[in-house]
């Protein structure tokens, strides 16, 4: 086994048990008492090096996030193993405005549905891809697809990377979803649109929307399942490989959060609104009044075939250039090791 001086981390704007265990100041810790510096992809000065969040193309390296960027990183032939899956559910919905005649699913035939796109982006186009499958989904529940209403393209220049000190965010370390969504709605150019999680909601609420369809807490996992639905902690095989003993530990590090959030619900929703840059209530109500319930570990049979389902909407739609079995990318042995150590 080589030496290890130091890994490279990045989580997404969201809930997630790794993102709470970061603030806690538990995974430097943990690192930090095997002597490995741990360094964060999203604050590198470096684009190659912050890429990464979507590519996974860092040796050495951990994420828990979206799962659209892994599952596209794993298709083009990235050696990665998911470690261990996180489902949190999230309110999904398609909104309009008042007015528009549309107030319920039904009434989305025939009408115009925007949907984001970065046509040169060299990335996986992750947003188009999370508006797709909610609007599918939301179809599908009206008993209507996508051949009964106009996806209208919004064409967008800006790149996915999260450009830090970008003076244009106004002070801010990101843009928020749907702008371009917003200003086409406000321009008569679409009818409607998909938004999710806590960004989402504060959005459909500041403008008064009308909830035509909301479905990010429906029983059935093939409508709920979308970019943040389930969220997979994934790490690179060099670095399982080479040093399994730090991804065990790593994975009992992020599973320790479930139990502590079980026990400080009110820190953990601040944990969460303060990685999304929102309100906290916000987080409870995007999220649900037990959210800090669902931050558990797990690599459960239901959650793999939830990937599976949602891998083979991102290869039907041209999102990930080739197939590759689900079950073959999962890696149980540090998950069931930590849970061992645990128990003893």
């Amino acid at each position: 086994m080589s030496s290890l001086s130091s890994v490279w981390y990045t989580r997404c704007p969201a809930p997630t048990p790794l993102s709470i265990a970061h603030q806690l100041g538990w995974i430097d810790r943990q690192f930090e008492a095997a002597g490995v510096a741990v360094h964060s992809i999203r604050d590198s000065k470096n684009k190659d090096v912050r890429e990464s969040h979507f590519t996974h193309a860092l040796d050495h390296s951990f994420r828990q996030g979206g799962n659209i960027p892994p599952i596209w990183a794993r298709s083009g032939g990235r050696q990665t193993r998911v470690v261990g899956i996180t489902t949190t559910d999230e309110f999904q919905a398609i909104i309009a405005l008042p007015g528009s005649g549309i107030a319920k699913g039904a009434d989305l035939k025939g009408r115009r549905i925007g949907v984001p796109r970065k046509p040169n982006e060299a990335i996986v186009d992750f947003q188009r891809a999370t508006a797709l499958k909610g609007i599918v989904s939301a179809l599908s529940l009206a008993e209507l697809d996508h051949g009964e209403v106009e996806l209208v393209y919004l064409d967008s220049k800006e790149a996915n990377l999260i450009e830090r000190g970008n003076a244009a965010f106004l002070g801010l370390k990101r843009r928020y979803p749907y702008g371009d969504e917003l200003l086409a709605l406000a321009a008569g150019k679409i009818d409607a649109f998909f938004v999710k999680g806590a960004e989402g909601l504060v959005l459909a609420n500041q403008i008064g929307a009308v909830v035509v369809s909301e479905f990010g807490f429906h029983p059935d996992a093939k409508i709920r399942i979308n970019n943040g639905t389930p969220r997979p902690l994934t790490v690179d095989l060099k670095f399982l490989d080479e040093h399994f003993d730090l991804v065990t530990g790593l994975v009992a590090t992020v599973a320790r959060v479930a139990d502590w959030a079980d026990a400080n619900p009110e820190d953990a929703v601040r944990f969460i609104a303060n990685e999304i840059g929102v309100g906290e209530d916000a987080i409870w109500a995007a999220n649900g009044p037990d959210v800090h319930r669902h931050l558990t570990l797990t690599l459960d049979d239901d959650q793999v075939a939830a990937f599976d389902h949602f891998k083979q909407f991102l290869l039907e739609w041209g999102f990930i250039p080739a197939d590759f079995d689900v079950r073959d990318w999962i890696d149980r042995r540090p998950l069931d090791a930590a849970s061992r150590k645990a128990a003893a």
